[in-house]
């Protein structure tokens, strides 16, 4: 996989749609610019589809599932298995990303990229396994350079099958128990912070087991001194193959003119490997949200994007790239909807 030639394969946003989409905006009887970032959301996304007649339908959420070999350094408050347990509920329509999505109008769709346990009774559960979990990063890389990139390509090809079924819009989702310390790790080597600044509590730490976070942090770094100016090196030392997989969909997204709505801190650590892979890659992500955790703020600005909602969550899954759904169809409801300065006269 050539991520050079992919990246110039995709086509910049396309300017006079975006100019289209101002203009209607602001031919909208209210203020010019007054409903702010989410007149801004739907120009970006008129500016990848090629068109100021906004579509946000069919949309769904794509949830990578998958463990973490680094499980075993007593980093979760939960038990591995919780990850095949949640990935059946997500599959069988009953996790939090299940009810919100439904509440908007979106499909999920579970896929197992590499659960300890491989799941073979859940027709809903669909299998795109690269491995059994990633190794323990303490002792050595996560995963090959050649199943990260495995798991990138189902990442880019799983956009491509919902392009081609005829989504409009896709949001990012996770499952995986011990991903957020794979996030800590890949933040810290991006942007070469201390561990004790990326490292959050996860689902209710006590202050021992996220001291001893930390440390395995630091010691997947130093084990593996991971590159950062080569992402892929970063992924596969000290990263998941969830984060992998969104990696992939946010290049999908701009390849196949799709908007990716990027969910919390793990799959914003996958936006940013994705635009250090294809820098291009940017003009398909939509922020959703801000997470809780230490290294959200962080991962937001150094891609500089601005997401809509500070809500202190944490969840995962997808749940809050799931409360964008519902921002954008208000948006377009103004976009479509309101009158025009022509329509009152003026």
């Amino acid at each position: 996989m050539n991520f050079e030639q992919i990246n110039n394969k995709i086509l910049p946003q396309d300017a006079g749609a975006m100019e289209r989409a101002r203009q209607h905006w602001n031919s909208l009887a209210k203020p010019v610019g007054s409903l702010g970032r989410l007149e801004e959301l739907l120009v970006t996304v008129a500016g990848l589809t090629g068109s100021e007649r906004i579509t946000l339908r069919p949309r769904s959420v794509l949830v990578a599932c998958a463990d973490n070999g680094v499980t075993c350094r007593g980093v979760a408050s939960t038990p591995p298995e919780i990850t095949a347990t949640m990935s059946r509920f997500i599959a069988r329509g009953r996790s939090a990303v299940c009810c919100m999505a439904k509440a908007a109008d979106a499909k999920v769709f579970a896929y197992d990229l590499g659960i300890f346990q491989e799941i073979t009774d859940e027709a809903n559960l669909h299998s795109r396994r690269i491995m059994a979990g990633t190794r323990d990063m303490t002792k050595g890389p996560a995963m090959t350079r050649e199943e990260a990139m495995a798991a990138i390509g189902v990442g880019m090809d799983l956009v491509r099958e919902r392009a081609q079924a005829g989504d409009r819009l896709i949001a990012t989702g996770e499952m995986g128990i011990g991903n957020t310390t794979s996030t800590s790790a890949v933040t810290a080597a991006f942007l070469g912070l201390d561990p004790a600044e990326t490292t959050g509590r996860g689902v209710g730490l006590s202050d021992e087991a996220y001291q001893n976070k930390i440390r395995v942090v630091q010691t997947a770094l130093d084990r593996n001194q991971p590159d950062p100016a080569d992402p892929l090196d970063v992924l596969s030392k000290v990263g998941g193959l969830d984060i992998a997989a969104m990696a992939g969909m946010f290049i999908g997204g701009a390849l196949y003119r799709v908007p990716v709505i990027m969910d919390g801190v793990i799959s914003a650590a996958a936006a940013l490997t994705a635009v250090r892979l294809c820098p291009a890659c940017k003009i398909a992500i939509l922020p959703s949200h801000v997470s809780a955790e230490p290294a959200g703020q962080k991962l937001v600005n150094a891609l500089g994007l601005t997401p809509m909602i500070h809500g202190e969550m944490r969840l995962g899954e997808g749940t809050g790239a799931a409360l964008l759904f519902s921002i954008l169809d208000q948006a377009l409801a103004a976009y479509e909807g309101l009158m025009t300065f022509q329509d009152i006269g003026m």
